[in-house]
């Protein structure tokens, strides 16, 4: 005969978000936006600052952050972007900063 398990040996996981607030994070703050811009710039990099401004005045996703080149920013002040998941063109100015 084949060995059915009883309810009673199930082992009763804990599931992994119970007590963890589920769902959207809030967006960065000001405060916030400044404390880990200046934390960029203490650290002498280059790169990392100038990608963390483009996300922040492109407000475009991580992938589409990444698969601009140089080349895109010297060109003009406004990247046109087409989004993946929507299709939609988005259209954003880059700061002088930024560039």
């Amino acid at each position: 005969m084949t060995d059915v398990p009883s309810c009673e040996t199930v082992s009763k996981q804990v599931p992994w978000n119970k007590g963890k607030i589920v769902g959207a994070e809030p967006p960065l703050r000001p405060k916030h936006v400044w404390s880990i811009r200046t934390k960029l710039q203490v650290e002498g990099r280059i790169r990392d600052p100038a990608l963390f401004n483009l996300a922040i005045d492109s407000k475009l996703r991580g992938y589409h952050v990444v698969a601009l080149k140089v080349d895109d920013m010297h060109q003009t002040v406004t990247l046109p972007i087409r989004q993946k998941k929507t299709g939609r063109p988005v259209k954003f100015e880059l700061t002088e900063y930024t560039r």
